[in-house]
């Protein structure tokens, strides 16, 4: 009889556990499951160049079905589990509760934006971790300068005009740098707004931008930002935020149409309804091998999971970036392959060869194997990087056109926020009720109810 191994979460750690597993694994020797909300993996590093118009939205993603061989997909959200009779509870796409009974699981459900009870921030802020946050975002700031257009006073137009991120990690600095550049890119469409400039600022709360990456390098990412006329805000936090204004520590009252939130992660929710030991920051406890203290048959990693660093000796817990994630999926896949009988388990030992940090078109900070680069040429590696690491040949293909398209003709600067929100036929858009009846082609009548299945 075969084991039935569960992965919970599609993205970096969930995809790579799954490939693992196929690869250690026999067909006969194991039936694995991935339960994900959608039928994609985000490859995150390039959300910004989604957000920025750079890439098309389709091609930061990868196919689960088309990548996973071997693997069922059960798309659906995960709900909560009992480890005591081995079953997760996952709600169907039609709203319908499951019970999926495992012999091993393997947590990668991430995580999700960490906010805090800040006044107006979950009225007004916009985050930027998902695909579609990205897309709105790009669409927003578009929104923002076709409004700052037709606007005559120059003050009203100021707070259309400016841009505030707080949170200067990966996130924050390289969706800002790209919108920016983005945005002097098309400014040239708008007579008004490129007489009038734009405003960017960045808000972090600790001492310096990036601490994830040398202070060389993120003193030049600093100079770089600043070059480019973008406010950069040090040991500030955010106070309030209003539908016209957001208000730093220190008093500064900043007018403003957009406020974009990237200041951490925290574990996803579900996490704490898994029935599994957690830390004090509410992530899974793990040992070396990935395996969640008391439970021989559940393994967690990612965000959601605390994790040994091996890089500062187990004393904390390894960063919440993509190339740990996907390298602990691998050790899990290849550990839970070894529990059922297939090799022997080993310890999570990967320690961080570099980081790349793109800013914009042509520029770049980046460290590999202690050396540092700077400028085009980083930012030519971080391209080489992404190009290189992104699964399925296609994808590299589409990526690849994606990059040499926008070179030559520049970026798009249509905004289309209204793709996936169809109007309901036979409205008039502009609010006048049935076209139908207000056309006088047909007779007045009640609207037709239909039953339609509630998103889960």
């Amino acid at each position: 009889m075969a084991w039935h191994v569960v992965i919970a979460g599609g993205g970096f750690g969930g995809f790579y556990a799954a490939r693992a597993l196929e690869k250690s694994l026999p067909p006969q020797a194991a039936h694995i499951t991935l339960v994900n909300d959608v039928n994609f993996m985000l490859y995150t590093p390039l959300l910004p160049g989604a957000a920025a118009g750079t890439l098309e939205p389709r091609h930061v993603v990868v196919p689960l079905r088309e990548e996973l061989k071997r693997t069922a997909l059960r798309l659906g959200t995960v709900t909560g589990a009992d480890p005591s009779a081995k079953t997760i509870d996952v709600r169907t796409l039609k709203g319908t509760e499951e019970h999926l009974r495992y012999d091993h699981l393997i947590v990668a459900l991430g995580s999700v934006s960490r906010t805090l009870p800040i006044p107006g921030l979950a009225e007004y802020g916009i985050g930027f971790k998902s695909l579609p946050e990205a897309i709105q975002l790009r669409n927003h700031v578009l929104r923002t300068l076709e409004i700052a257009e037709t606007l005559e006073n120059p003050e009203e137009r100021k707070k259309w005009l400016t841009y505030v991120f707080v949170g200067a990690g990966y996130a924050g600095l390289e969706g800002l740098a790209e919108l920016q550049d983005f945005a002097a890119d098309v400014i040239d469409l708008y007579p008004r707004c490129r007489t009038q400039g734009m405003r960017w600022i960045l808000v972090e709360a600790r001492d310096r931008i990036m601490p994830e990456i040398p202070a060389p390098l993120a003193d030049f990412a600093t100079r770089e930002l600043r070059g480019r006329g973008i406010a950069i805000r040090t040991s500030t936090t955010l106070d309030r935020v209003t539908d016209d204004d957001v208000t730093l520590s220190g008093g500064e009252v900043v007018p403003t149409k957009t406020l974009v939130w990237t200041a951490g992660v925290k574990p996803h929710p579900v996490i704490a309804r898994l029935g599994l030991p957690l830390d004090e920051q509410g992530r899974i406890k793990v040992d070396a091998t990935l395996r969640v203290e008391g439970h021989d048959d559940v393994w967690a990693l990612g965000d959601s999971a605390a994790v040994p660093d091996p890089a500062k000796k187990g004393k904390s817990a390894t960063p919440p970036t993509a190339q740990h994630a996907l390298r602990q999926g691998k050790t899990a896949g290849r550990n839970v392959a070894a529990a059922i009988g297939n090799g022997k388990v080993k310890p999570f030992k990967f320690k961080t060869k570099g980081v790349f940090v793109d800013m914009g078109q042509g520029q770049a900070v980046a460290t590999t194997l202690g050396i540092r680069w700077r400028g085009v040429p980083a930012w030519w590696l971080a391209r080489s990087y992404h190009l290189a690491a992104l699964p399925g040949g296609k994808r590299k293909w589409r990526l690849l056109i994606d990059w040499n398209i926008q070179l030559i003709f520049g970026r798009d600067a249509s905004e289309l926020g209204g793709l996936g929100r169809a109007p309901a036929l036979g409205v008039d858009p502009t609010g006048g009720g049935s076209i139908t009846a207000a056309n006088g082609t047909g007779p007045a009548a009640e609207p037709v109810r239909e039953e339609r299945v509630a998103p889960s």
